[in-house]
């Protein structure tokens, strides 16, 4: 999981997909309704993208995208972001990973 923990550190909020994944939509939209702006690597559009996506398999994620880090630590794929915002609990770890400000 190393390419996955450097590139989900670099930014507040790291979004893993596909250009060809429609379930992407979900949680990118969530989370910049709350005026973040996640970074997204396609991994089909990456020259490790394989690599990366064997890591998140490797995770327990499946199927591997979308992968949402958030603060570093991942959260899971679209139901997981979704259950957080319905909880309450999405704006907060957005503000925890300074990726809004209130």
């Amino acid at each position: 999981m190393e390419m996955v923990k450097t590139l989900a550190t670099e930014h507040p909020v790291v979004i893993f997909s596909k250009t060809n994944c429609c379930i992407t939509h979900t949680p990118e939209t969530l989370i910049r309704n709350f005026g973040a702006n996640p970074v997204v690597h396609k991994l089909d559009q990456l020259p490790k993208g394989h690599q990366l996506e064997r890591e998140l398999l490797e995770s327990g994620l499946n199927p591997s995208v979308p992968a949402v880090f958030i603060g570093g630590q991942m959260v899971g794929g679209s139901n997981e972001v979704l259950s957080l915002k319905i909880q309450g609990k999405l704006k907060q770890m957005l503000i925890d990973a300074k990726a809004i400000w209130v």
